[in-house]
């Protein structure tokens, strides 16, 4: 459930980009029953990849954890780039340009 709330943060990111005329320069994905992984690029520097496995297969605990990336270039020409990871604690983003929370 939480792959697919993250592939859409990242479609939606997609669509917002300006509507010029990008080309895909790599495009990967491997899918199997257990794990995923994908990578694309773009020529208006559009890039993310995400790789996805499941923990604790089988069990009531069952969940799966994705650790990825996507970066893009904003209007004002800086290349901002966000890390992530997605699992049982919820999304997770790291970048230069995200506030970060005060330790407790």
């Amino acid at each position: 459930m939480k792959f697919i709330i993250v592939f859409a943060a990242l479609f939606a990111l997609a669509l917002a980009a300006p509507a010029e005329d990008a080309v895909v320069l790599k495009s990967e994905s491997e899918v199997g029953p257990e794990s995923f992984q994908y990578a694309y690029a773009t020529s208006d520097g559009v890039e993310a990849e995400a790789q996805g496995q499941l923990k604790n297969v089988g069990s009531e605990d069952e969940a799966i954890v994705v650790k990825g990336s996507y970066s893009f270039v904003a209007d004002d020409g800086q290349t901002y780039t966000v890390n992530y990871v997605a699992d049982e604690n919820g999304f997770q983003p790291q970048g230069a340009h995200l506030p970060v929370a005060p330790e407790a």
